[in-house]
């Protein structure tokens, strides 16, 4: 087998599950015959073969398996029954700060973790700076790890991850935490890896980093492999398996869009009054949401949600609109429906848009989080989310309204 090559046969995964912890001898002896454990099976049956050079997603809801299948290709776990190889030097990068040691300093973990991974002292000296660079922990690396935030161990773990020249890169969720600027820097690396030969398994609730990077995905659903194959149809089978979910808890990994598949939000944007598109405006300034819809089977017309929520996730607005009066067609085909909004009552900050299409029997046909940017600044000295609107008066003689 080639460096690069990861090979895994029929690989299952038990675990044994107490309904009770012991935490004692006593309690152990107490709760004799009575501890009830049960077998859980993260994994069932997962065969796959990937070549070096390829980048495969490994896609499914939560509990699928996924990061259980990442962690016996990693050597951190044996499977219960099957058989798995991977050639050539492993990086991973499977939860934030793992390996680390929270008393020992940055630079100490990055020596520590490269020891692990099977580098000379010379080899991670000779890279250490550009680790340390990349990660943005200049000013931090001296100091005990148990100092430092989810996101300044994140980056620390994956610059290591990253810069140790292995033949195979092990993610799960690296864009889960961590700023835009520095995400972006994550997937230049990653992408730069995968252009020069390296095979990478990539586990992810983003569709888009996904699609991005993988031309092959794996979808996992209750520990078995429901697909493998090209990764808009493993995206679209994935969507379809959280679309009875108003609210999945994926989102907090990272998913931006879910839904039956059978129409589509395929396109957003905000414009000024003008037509341009605009990702900035002024308090007060008209502009115009436009929203490209599609269906793709003869269905009644759905409902069009629309949430605008601030960089918190406040909510700051709400709307929901029938399609019928819109120009929904009646079969298979598209139409682009607008909001012109003439007197915005926005005055400051970051809104993300967040558009659904739900259909008449109550299924979401399509969720599309953080479907617009844009930023709204203010024309004077106001702060706040939103402007009154409103006029003073001299209330000597006014009545209430």
């Amino acid at each position: 087998m080639k460096p690069g090559t990861i090979s895994a046969v029929d690989v299952t995964r038990r675990f044994r599950v107490h309904a009770r912890e012991t935490r004692t001898l006593k309690d152990l002896v107490i709760a004799r015959g009575r501890l009830g454990g049960e077998d859980v099976w993260a994994l069932q049956g997962v065969s796959a073969e990937i070549e070096p050079g390829e980048a495969v997603g490994l896609i499914g809801r939560n509990g699928s398996g996924k990061s259980t299948l990442l962690r016996v290709l990693a050597g951190i776990i044996k499977p219960t029954t099957g058989a798995v190889r991977v050639e050539g030097r492993i990086g991973s990068l499977l939860e934030l700060g793992a390996g680390f040691h929270p008393d020992f300093s940055g630079r100490e973990n990055v020596y520590l973790n490269g020891s692990i991974q099977g580098l000379r002292r010379a080899e991670i000296r000779e890279r250490f700076d550009e680790i340390v660079a990349f990660a943005e922990l200049e000013h931090a690396i001296d100091r005990p790890v148990r100092t430092y935030s989810s996101g300044m161990s994140m980056r620390l773990g994956f610059a290591i991850a990253a810069f140790l020249q292995a033949d195979v890169l092990l993610l799960d969720e690296v864009f889960a935490v961590g700023d835009e600027n520095f995400q972006r820097k994550c997937f230049g690396v990653i992408a730069a890896f995968k252009n020069q030969g390296g095979t990478i398994l990539f586990v992810s609730h983003d569709a888009q980093s996904v699609e991005r990077l993988c031309e092959r995905s794996i979808l996992l659903s209750a520990g078995e492999k429901a697909y493998d194959g090209p990764t808009h149809e493993a995206i679209v089978r994935y969507r379809r398996l959280l679309a009875d979910d108003v609210d999945p808890s994926e989102r907090a990994a990272g998913l931006r869009e879910w839904g039956t598949g059978q129409a589509e939000i395929t396109a957003a944007r905000a414009l000024a009054s003008g037509g341009e598109e605009r990702v900035q405006f002024l308090a007060g300034e008209p502009f115009r949401l436009e929203v490209d819809l599609r269906a793709h089977a003869a269905l009644p017309p759905p409902k069009l949600h629309l949430e605008v929520r601030d960089t918190t996730g406040v909510l700051v607005a709400e709307e929901a609109v029938g399609t019928e009066s819109l120009g929904w067609p009646d079969g298979p085909g598209s139409v682009t429906v607008t909001l012109d909004i003439q007197r915005p009552a926005l005055e400051f900050g970051r809104f993300r848009v967040r558009l659904g299409l739900v259909g008449s029997d109550g299924r979401t046909l399509h969720q599309y989080d953080d479907a617009v940017g844009f930023l709204v600044y203010p024309d004077g000295d106001e702060r706040g989310l939103i402007r009154l609107g409103g006029s003073w008066h001299n209330g000597a003689n006014q009545k209430a309204p």
